[in-house]
């Protein structure tokens, strides 16, 4: 609420009868939780749009397992006679250091196994070629990853 301060004696006829201040000690917070719930309703909306990953059509396989555990995958898509690029997990990486990589990765890892996934499309040849470069990198057991038939 304003208040009224008496004009001190001293100014005279040159200052103003009257002063009135107010102090502002409630911030109005409605506009910022309204923007706030809006931010929120567009990153929710956004967030699953955002996460993609590694497009391949997978062979199908009539009897296939549920992979547990700690996991490493080597995707070849159908991309790879023109670029020679694989994807470790979600990694992009060149098939010449596709071993360095592996071997990084199991080094602290006791069971040295990594699941192959191919796409439908890949010639048998590459798919050999990336499996050799695996075993040359050390690793004890390759996987081949497939996906049932009314699996997506």
């Amino acid at each position: 609420m304003p208040t009224v301060q008496p004009v001190e004696a001293t100014r005279g006829r040159t200052g103003r009868g009257r002063r009135v201040t107010s102090a502002l000690a409630e911030i109005n917070v409605v506009p910022l939780v309204d923007v706030m719930l809006v931010l929120l309703i567009i990153f929710m909306v956004t967030a699953p749009l955002i996460q993609r990953g590694v497009d391949v059509n997978l062979p199908v396989a009539r009897r296939a397992t549920q992979i547990t555990g700690e996991r490493l995958f080597v995707t070849i898509p159908l991309a790879y006679r023109q670029n020679r690029l694989v994807y470790l997990n979600d990694d992009r990486i060149r098939v010449d250091v596709l071993q360095e990589r592996v071997r990084q990765k199991l080094e602290t890892q006791t069971d040295k196994q990594v699941y192959l996934r191919g796409d439908a499309g890949v010639e048998y040849q590459e798919l050999m070629d990336v499996f050799g470069r695996l075993q040359e990198a050390g690793v004890e057991k390759v996987g081949l990853v497939g996906k049932l038939p009314g699996e997506k």
